[in-house]
């Protein structure tokens, strides 16, 4: 997997390539460990995500825990259709906002 990472301030733009699965998904938690401090906009896009797996997923909750704590805002964007269905059947289209 590939993160780019294109930060504006206080907003922050993580766009994922590849897989997010557990084989992967230890580089996105190094970025949301480490570089969330300070951000209220984090916008994570999916355009080149090919697949997301419950580790994944457990990631975005991580994320979004340290959004609200901060007041601040998430939303996911460019969400194919493998991974709005695992979004959907996993319930989590009812909690993050997807655009």
């Amino acid at each position: 997997m590939i993160i780019h990472r294109i930060q504006d301030g206080s907003a922050l733009t993580l766009a994922l390539e590849g897989r997010l699965d557990t084989t992967t998904v230890t580089e996105l938690n190094a970025v949301i460990d480490g570089g969330l401090d300070g951000i209220e906009d984090l916008t994570f896009d999916f355009g080149g995500l090919e697949y997301i797996s419950s580790a994944g997923l457990r990631a975005l909750l991580v994320a979004q825990k340290h959004i609200n704590a901060s007041k601040g805002r998430m939303k996911v964007t460019n969400v194919n259709d493998v991974v709005n269905e695992v979004f959907e059947v996993t319930g989590f289209s009812d909690i993050l906002d997807i655009e």
